[in-house]
This record gives structure tokens, C-alpha cells and sequence, in this order.
């Protein structure tokens, strides 16, 4: 069940209904600096405004991976592999949008002595070096901040503490500092922007699944909060994953605690996306 992103061999919008009368819409996106990118099962379009007001549109068909293989196909496999595939879309996007953005606000704007030094060595695979470096840093981040740290954290709680209680204070802290993290960011002038564009986005999403024309008039009469948002679905990782650490034992080592872990965290993302 699906809704093609429109492309040039496709203009019609294709919706199939469910037995409860419901539609199915999996086309989606994410707010860039001074932009948006789209993603749907057949294409990919990013739309980024320049420093003279112009928008910039970069249109393609792609494939997904969860199509190009019968096994990351399958469900919970699925959901990690179409996390993976949209992350790496996403970050090259916000590469391309960042590059234009730093241009505008600095007319004299030049690549970093590094970013020169790998585009002379690796040439057109520069990107994709860049691309994949972001990404691991960016894993590194989010799993540290919000699942080793709330463990640490958690470490101090008496040993007395009930386990399900003692895995449930857990998820409460590792709420806590997404919560906190989220607010941080947002005091920052470009996240703010970038959010701007992110609500956007969210209105456009509702007004194409009402099948009403795509117009500014169309769009701001729709709400700014979408149920597919990506970051309604990391609550939802968080919600899912305290009820999978509830199960596990408290152990003595800290270690084997971050251990376990991470070796579940396939399993809370996959479940996750099929939730959603």
C-alpha cells in the first residue's frame, strides 16, 4: 500500500484504500537548511533556496533498498535497513543545503583545507566519504546520549530497587535527556530555522494525503504536527525500548548492562517501524 512520489513518468497520484476505508501515504520528508527534501518509494526531490532567492531543484528516481533484496524486505529487518537508507539520503541532502546555506551568509565562503585535501584525493567519492564519516559520528552520538548515558546514569540506583522499576527509571532519564536535548537545540537560531521548514513540511504532508491541490493557501490551513514525524517515532523508540529493557536482568557489570543494550537496539528500531 502506497502513494508514489510524483516524478516525471508518474504525475498521478496513486492511492490504494484499506478494507477500513483508510489511505496509505508513505511519501515523506525533511527539513534542510534553507529547504525541504521529499522521499517516496520511486523518487526524491530537494528544493534549497539560494543566496539571490532562487530555488534550486534537484529531482531523482531512486529504489530502495527494502526493494532490492527479499530480506531487508522482511519485517523488523526492514526497519533498520529503511532507517539506514534514509538517514544516508538525508544526510547528503543536508550536505548539499548546508553548502549553499554557508555561501549565503558568507559571499567569500571556502572549503575547509580538509574538505579541499579529500576532493583532490578521492575526487567525486569525496561526498560519500564525507556522507558516511557524519553518519558513524552521528550513530556514535545518539546511541552515547541516549542509551549508554541513561545506563551509566541508571547505574547509581540502589540495588534494591525492583528490576522492572529499576529498568523503568531507565527510560524515564533516558526520556529526560532527549527531552532536554531537543530543547537545547532549538535555542539555537539555524535548529530554529530548520524547524520552520519542518513544520512546513508537516503541512504540505497533510494537505497531499487529503488529496487537496498544493497550494500555500491549501497548506496553512493544516496542522504543524504530523503522527509520522521522525521525531514522534524516536519517542517511540524510547517507549519501546523500555518496555524491551524491562525484561532483561539487572546485571552487576555496567558493561554487560550496555552490552545488552546495544545488541537489542536492531530489534527496538525494527520494532519500532513496524509500530509506526
Amino acid at each position: 500500500l502506497f502513494c508514489p512520489f510524483p516524478t516525471k513518468t508518474n504525475e498521478k497520484k496513486q492511492k490504494i484504500k484499506m478494507t477500513e476505508g483508510k489511505k496509505i501515504c508513505s511519501v515523506g520528508g525533511q527539513a534542510l537548511m534553507e529547504g525541504i527534501m521529499m522521499l517516496g518509494p520511486h523518487g526524491m526531490a530537494q528544493v534549497v533556496r539560494d543566496p539571490q532567492g532562487e530555488l534550486n531543484i534537484k529531482t531523482s528516481e531512486i529504489t530502495p533498498l527494502v526493494k532490492k533484496n527479499k530480506f531487508f524486505g522482511l519485517p523488523i529487518v526492514r526497519g533498520c535497513v529503511t532507517l539506514v537508507d534514509s538517514m544516508r539520503r538525508g544526510m547528503k541532502a543536508l550536505f548539499d543545503s548546508a553548502e549553499i546555506a554557508a555561501s549565503e551568509e558568507d559571499p567569500d565562503y571556502e572549503p575547509s583545507k580538509f574538505d579541499t585535501w579529500l576532493e583532490k584525493k578521492l575526487g567525486d567519492k569525496a561526498m560519500g566519504v564525507l556522507i558516511t564519516i557524519s553518519m558513524i559520528i552521528a550513530v556514535i552520538f545518539s546511541v552515547g546520549l541516549f542509551f549508554i548515558l541513561p545506563t551509566f546514569i541508571s547505574s547509581f540506583i540502589p540495588k534494591t530497587v525492583p528490576r522492572i522499576l529499576f529498568n523503568l527509571c531507565e527510560g524515564v532519564v533516558r526520556l529526560a535527556i532527549f527531552m532536554g536535548y531537543m530543547i537545547i537545540i532549538a535555542k539555537m537560531k539555524d535548529i530554529r530555522r530548520v524547524y520552520m521548514y519542518h513544520g512546513a513540511e508537516h503541512k504540505t504532508i497533510h494537505c497531499f494525503e487529503h488529496e487537496d491541490e498544493l497550494t500555500v493557501e491549501n497548506v496553512r490551513k493544516y496542522s504543524k504536527h504530523h503522527p509520522r514525524c521522525g521525531t514522534a517515532f524516536m519517542f517511540v523508540v524510547m517507549i519501546i525500548s523500555i518496555l524491551i529493557y524491562s525484561i532483561l536482568p539487572r546485571f552487576d557489570s555496567i558493561w554487560l548492562r550496555v552490552g545488552c543494550r546495544l545488541l537489542l537496539l536492531p530489534i527496538i528500531a525494527g520494532v519500532s517501524y513496524e509500530f509506526n
